[in-house]
């Protein structure tokens, strides 16, 4: 997954890369930050780490008019570059521990609300977690309206976190396939 999302990342960039160590020793470079910082981060010993991403998005009406009124420019290529993104990861998901988990959120209150508009970047990110081989993608608005279930299990879908199909985290979690399997 962590490939899949450096591939949306601006292609210029003014901080060097990131150089991350992942449990099992595996290694891998980022175009990312953690805590602001490009120092090498080694997460061999540790379930969670964090990421400021900036990340390019394809043009959709909510993006463009975020670029009008104070947002950044559309690039020539027609996408448009949102960040700062923070992002942590969990080798071992608060849902279910057997899955890993990266959980994303804008850093202010106007880029939430233009998270929850923009079907582009409800796009980038359910297909991130598609590409990814990941069971389930979450949108939470941060509005207090419950999470929309965006990917599950290899289909898009949208049902909601306490709706009738799933009435609780539980019943959601339920659902995924064993991660031994």
């Amino acid at each position: 997954m962590l490939a899949h999302l450096a591939e949306l990342a601006p292609p210029a960039r003014s901080v060097p890369p990131l150089e991350i160590t992942l449990p099992g020793s595996d290694r891998l470079v980022l175009p990312f930050t953690s805590h602001f910082k490009s120092d090498p981060v080694d997460c061999s010993t540790s379930n969670t780490f964090e990421l400021d991403l900036s990340l390019m998005f394809d043009a959709d009406d909510a993006l463009r008019e975020y670029a009008q009124t104070g947002g950044p420019g559309l690039e020539a290529d027609g996408r448009i570059q949102i960040g700062y993104i923070y992002a942590t990861i969990r080798f071992e998901s608060l849902m279910h521990p057997g899955y890993t988990s990266v959980e994303c959120w804008a850093a202010t209150s106007r880029m939430s609300r233009l998270f929850a508009r923009s079907a582009n970047i409800r796009k980038v990110f359910t297909d991130l977690t598609a590409d990814s081989g990941g069971v389930c993608c979450l949108f939470d608005t941060g509005d207090g309206a419950p999470e929309q279930v965006c990917w599950l299990n290899g289909e898009p879908t949208q049902e909601t976190v306490s709706g009738p199909l799933f009435p609780d985290w539980r019943a959601l979690v339920a659902t995924w396939p064993d991660p031994e399997e």
